[in-house]
C-alpha cells in the first residue's frame, strides 16, 4: 500500500509485506514525520531540531526519514507510530548566473518572489544565496490564517513563501494583482496551471514541465533557465524602443516630404520642389532605415536600470508625436530656408530644385542619426556595429551624388549642376540641425539624471 503526499501530510509513504506483518517506511518534511513519532524523548527533538537547522542555514534540502512495523495495517496514515530513522540533507545547486540574473532584476525595477515547499530556513538562506538582500519569509500555514485583502497588503513586503501548497500559489497570484502589479508567473506541475493560467504571463518550464503546465501557460521556456527570462524582458525593452525610435523617424522625416508637396500649391510662384520621382527616392531610403537600421541598432544604455514601462500609457504617447512633428517642421523650415536664399542667388529652376533636394537627404540622414539614440551621441553611433545603418546611408549619398553629377540621371530628376559649392550651405544647415538635435538630448539626459 502507499500512502502518497498530500498538502496535509508532507509525507510519502509505502507499506511492505513481511512474514509476521508489515513493514512501513516514510520519508517527508522533518515537522511532519517528527510529528508520527511519537517516542521521541524532548533532547532527542531538540537534537533533530538542531540538525535541521544546521543544515537548512546552509540553503540544504531537508528529509526527515522513519519506520515501523505491525501485524496489522492502519487504515490511516495518523493511526501510525513511526520510529525516526534519520535525516537526509541535499544540495540543489544555483546555477552560477541566477544572482546577476536577480540583480538586474532589482535594478529594473522587477521584484523577484520565490515560492517553494521547502522549509522555512531553506528557503530563506537559497534566497540570500541568489542575492535577495534581506528576505522576508510567509509560510503556507500563516497564509491560509489570513485573507485576500490581508495578503495584498502583507505580499508588499514579502518576497518568500515557503511551504506553500499548491493552492496557495494561486492565491499569492491573485494578491499580487490586486495591487495591480503585472505579474509573471513560473511553474512546472499540474498543480501550478491554475496559477500560470491567472498570472499576467505564464511560463512553463520545457525541459521538466508538465503537459498540463505548457499547456496553461502563455509562454515555454526551452532551457529552464531563469536568467533566460530576463534576457527577455532585456530584448523586450530594446524591441519595444527601437519600435518607438522607427516610428517617431517615421512621423519627423514625412512632415518635410508633406509641407514641400503642399507649400507651392500656396505660392503659385514657387516651383514644385518635390516630383513623385525624389519621393521615390525618399521612400528608398525610409523604407530599409525602418525596417532593417532600427531594427538592428543595439539596447539603449542602462536599459535594465529603468523602472517598468507603465501599462496605462499608450505606445506612442502625444509628447512624442509632438517631439517627432516638431523636428519634422524645423528641417521643413531649412529647406525652404536654402530654397529661399538659392532663389535670392539667382539659381534656375533646376539648380534650386537641386539644392533644395540635397538639403531634404542630408537632413533626413542627419535627422536618422539623432533619432537611432536616445542616450548616445551621434559620434558613439558611427563607432558602434550597425553595418545595414552605414550601407544605407552611404548607397544613399553616392545616389545623391549621381543624381547631381551624372547628365542623364540630372534628366530625370529634373535637376541642374550649380557647382558643388552651392550644395555647402545644404550641409551647413543641416549641420546645424543635428548639433541643435543633440544639444536638445543631452540636456534632456542631463535632466533626468538629476531626476534620479
Amino acid at each position: 500500500k502507499t500512502f502518497p503526499l498530500t498538502p496535509e501530510h508532507l509525507m510519502f509513504t509505502r507499506v511492505y509485506s513481511e512474514a509476521d506483518g508489515f513493514s512501513i517506511h516514510t520519508k517527508g518534511a522533518p515537522e511532519h514525520v517528527l510529528s508520527k513519532c511519537n517516542h521521541l524523548s524532548t533532547d532527542d527533538l531538540s537534537a533533530i531540531n538542531n540538525a535541521i537547522d544546521n543544515a537548512t542555514e546552509k540553503g540544504a534540502r531537508v528529509l526527515a526519514v522513519a519506520h515501523t512495523t505491525c501485524e496489522v495495517l492502519p487504515e490511516n496514515i495518523n493511526d501510525i507510530d513511526f520510529c525516526f530513522s534519520g535525516l537526509v540533507s541535499f544540495i540543489d545547486p544555483i546555477r552560477p548566473e541566477v544572482p546577476n540574473a536577480i540583480e538586474e532584476c532589482r535594478t529594473a525595477g522587477i521584484k523577484v518572489v520565490m515560492i517553494t515547499g521547502d522549509h522555512p530556513k531553506t528557503a530563506r538562506n537559497i534566497a540570500k544565496m541568489i542575492g535577495m538582500s534581506d528576505p522576508l519569509v510567509m509560510t503556507g500555514e500563516e497564509i491560509s490564517e489570513i485573507s485576500i485583502d490581508t495578503l495584498s497588503e502583507s505580499i508588499k513586503n514579502i518576497n518568500v513563501f515557503a511551504r506553500v501548497r499548491p493552492e496557495q500559489k494561486l492565491h499569492i497570484v491573485r494578491a499580487l494583482q490586486s495591487n495591480n502589479e503585472i505579474v509573471v508567473m513560473t511553474g512546472d506541475g499540474v498543480n501550478d496551471a491554475p496559477a500560470l493560467k491567472a498570472a499576467d504571463i505564464g511560463i512553463a518550464m520545457g525541459l521538466k514541465g508538465t503537459d498540463v503546465a505548457r499547456e496553461a501557460a502563455s509562454l515555454v521556456l526551452v532551457d529552464d533557465n531563469f536568467s533566460s527570462i530576463v534576457s527577455a524582458i532585456r530584448s523586450g525593452r530594446k524591441i519595444f524602443d527601437n519600435l518607438q525610435k522607427a516610428m517617431s523617424y517615421i512621423v519627423a522625416v514625412h512632415i518635410p516630404i508633406i509641407g514641400l508637396v503642399l507649400v507651392p500649391g500656396f505660392f503659385p510662384e514657387m516651383p514644385l520642389l518635390l516630383l513623385p520621382v525624389h519621393i521615390i527616392f525618399m521612400e528608398l531610403i525610409i523604407d530599409p532605415i525602418c525596417s532593417i537600421a532600427f531594427e538592428a541598432e543595439q539596447e539603449e544604455k542602462g536599459i535594465m536600470q529603468r523602472p517598468p514601462r507603465d501599462p496605462d500609457h499608450s505606445f506612442f504617447s502625444n509628447k512624442r508625436i509632438l517631439h517627432s512633428v516638431a523636428s519634422g517642421l524645423f528641417l521643413l523650415a531649412l529647406v525652404l530656408t536654402v530654397f529661399y536664399i538659392a532663389k535670392t542667388e539667382g539659381h534656375t529652376e533646376d539648380e534650386i530644385r537641386a539644392i533644395s533636394f540635397a538639403t531634404l537627404i542630408t537632413g533626413n540622414i542627419f535627422l536618422i542619426l539623432t533619432y537611432l539614440s536616445q542616450t548616445r551621441s551621434v559620434f558613439h553611433i558611427f563607432t558602434e556595429r550597425n553595418p545595414a545603418l552605414l550601407l544605407i546611408l552611404a548607397i544613399s549619398m553616392i545616389v545623391l551624388f549621381i543624381t547631381i553629377s551624372v547628365e542623364s540621371v540630372q534628366h530625370l530628376f529634373q535637376f541642374s549642376n550649380p557647382g558643388y559649392g552651392h550644395f555647402g550651405i545644404s550641409l551647413g544647415v543641416c549641420i546645424l540641425m543635428l548639433l541643435i538635435f543633440e544639444i536638445i538630448k543631452l540636456l534632456r539626459l542631463n535632466h533626468l539624471k538629476s531626476k534620479k
